[in-house]
């Protein structure tokens, strides 16, 4: 697993998901945003970080038993014990919404190793608990039954499904108030830097259009909208 390089991360935390999704759609990406998480508490900045991944299939009673959560082979426990400061964890809970993938006692476990976040197509307990803890959480909301009831964690960091996207070990995630954005590592150098140029000229057009301009010619912005835009970025670094 490699970190995400300093400056790249600060590029990321200038953006936003409906950003990256266009940035990514502009490379063919179409299947970007994991479907049906939300986060659990409020996203003040985003949550950024390579993917540590685990895969959940469904349990069996010969094997999920309850001393099954201190199995030393259990992939669940091995990835929150090991889980490298700034990565985020990422479930496929296999859209079990009714079903938690984890609870309050483990994710205390992820704060203590710096975990970046935490992304599960499914449900979480200890709501409340977890929503205090300041890990980014983002879930299909509450559920009370514990994970074994539904899940054996079969494998980790290896290619996963998560709300319906496919999510590969150290793709960066970011997530804010609106969706949680699946980037390939490949990309993430030319994006963060795609993306910064795009808040700004954005905060150009939202400018015009306040103004009183016309969407047609602003948004997207033709020959002339950018030319204003290149005589007002110019004024504002210089300015600075």
């Amino acid at each position: 697993m490699t970190a995400l390089d300093p400056s790249v991360y600060a590029k990321l935390l200038r953006t936003n998901s409906a950003s990256l999704s266009t940035l990514l759609l502009k490379r063919g990406l179409r299947n970007t945003a994991i479907r049906g998480v939300r986060p659990l508490a409020g996203a003040d900045k985003p949550m950024v970080g390579p993917a540590v991944t685990v895969r959940y299939i469904p349990a069996r009673e010969d094997i999920d038993g309850s001393t099954y959560s201190s199995d030393p082979s259990n992939q669940q426990r091995k990835a929150i014990d090991t889980i490298a400061e700034g990565h985020v964890l990422v479930f496929d809970c296999r859209s079990l919404a009714e079903i938690a993938g984890i609870g309050a006692m483990l994710a205390r476990r992820l704060v203590y190793r710096g975990c970046a976040g935490l992304v599960l197509d499914g449900g979480v307990r200890d709501t409340a608990d977890i929503a205090q803890l300041g890990l980014p959480t983002y879930c299909m909301g509450p559920a009370a039954p514990a994970n074994l009831v539904a899940h054996h964690a079969s494998d980790m960091n290896q290619p996963i499904a998560c709300g319906g996207v496919a999510v590969y070990p150290d793709d960066i995630i970011f997530g804010d108030r609106e969706a949680v954005i699946v980037i390939p590592r490949e990309y993430v150098n030319e994006i963060a830097d795609e993306a910064v140029a795009m808040e700004e000229q954005e905060e150009f057009l939202k400018l015009e259009i306040e103004s009183g301009r016309s969407t047609l010619g602003v948004y997207p912005p033709n020959k002339e909208t950018l030319d204003r835009f290149e005589v007002w970025r110019r004024a504002r670094a210089d300015a600075d």
